[in-house]
């Protein structure tokens, strides 16, 4: 499809958006070659210049790499990897693998009431709301609102968050250790704000991983929204025949705290015995068709 001429972009951003939006969804796999200059000139009506230009604009923001003599290719997006299971936050997962995750606190204040699901799982509508963005070598990789009841964290403040573990501080300053909690995980559209704090487009498709974790004494300790850029976050899932490990669609049990009775509880509830590999595919394949819902509506 030729460039629109009549948008206020330079041909070459037109080209190289365009471009850049098919490697993105993969229409252009990672590690394939991309079409000649001379197919790019006849797609979108432009010259050889406005070509090269998009071309050089795609090379120099890591999406291309060119070698000469040889055609450009898309390049494999570095990805990280966190384990939906594990009560721990992403800083401690990221460091034990010996990266360094940047946080920035964007804001840290006391609120009266918050999304019912924090008030329920906290029961309180004493607040503090805690907004983060988590980034790796200066690339924003997912963007965390945490609510928190004010009277246990009246003392927290900004300072102690910068390019820190909320859960460590936790049990060092708060002598509160995250010990359990309920997860879930769906693939929502990015709005404004979140998309400019993660450097993508209005709309794009995000994972949202969301719950609440309680201490080692089994009360409430926060209630948590975290939006990962789908292109550079995979969530790992453990698979373990021997525990039912993986539910699809989480009930409204969600923000309820785990019975005494645990594993005996769950086991009870849980259908017929099923493969923990199969009910793990399961969930890969709800993720991926939602993802490309929303991408086709894009």
């Amino acid at each position: 499809m030729p460039v629109d001429r009549s948008d206020p972009r330079p041909l070459h951003a037109q080209v190289a958006d365009a471009l850049r939006a098919e490697i993105r969804d993969r229409s252009i796999p990672p590690g394939d070659a991309l079409p000649s200059e001379a197919a790019l000139r006849e797609r979108f009506g432009v010259s050889r210049s406005v070509v090269r230009q998009a071309l050089a604009t795609l090379e120099d923001d890591g999406t291309v790499r060119r070698t000469r003599g040889r055609a450009p290719v898309a390049a494999v997006p570095t990805e990280h990897h966190r384990l939906v299971q594990r009560v721990t936050g992403l800083f401690d997962q990221f460091s034990a693998e010996g990266l360094s995750l940047r946080t920035a606190v964007l804001s840290l204040e006391r609120t009266r009431g918050g999304p019912p699901s924090a008030v329920h799982h906290l029961v309180t509508e004493d607040l503090l709301r805690l907004e983060r963005v988590r980034s790796v070598d200066d690339e924003a990789l997912s963007y965390v609102r945490t609510w928190l009841p004010a009277g246990r964290f009246a003392d927290l403040d900004s300072a102690m968050l910068a390019n820190a573990s909320l859960h460590r501080l936790m049990e060092t300053r708060f002598d509160a250790v995250p010990s359990s909690g309920r997860r879930q995980i769906r693939a929502v559209p990015a709005d404004p704000r979140i998309a400019r704090e993660l450097g993508v487009s209005d709309g794009v498709p995000l994972l949202l991983l969301e719950g609440g974790t309680f201490d080692q004494d089994g009360l409430p300790l926060e209630w948590f929204e975290s939006w990962h850029r789908s292109d550079r976050v995979v969530f790992d899932i453990e698979a373990d025949g021997a525990a039912d490990q993986i539910r699809i669609a989480p009930g409204p049990s969600l923000a309820v705290a785990p019975s005494p009775e645990g594993p005996q509880e769950a086991a009870s509830e849980a259908p017929a015995p099923h493969s923990g590999l199969d009910r793990a595919a399961a969930l890969a394949a709800e993720l991926r068709t939602e993802l490309d819902r929303l991408r086709a509506g894009s």
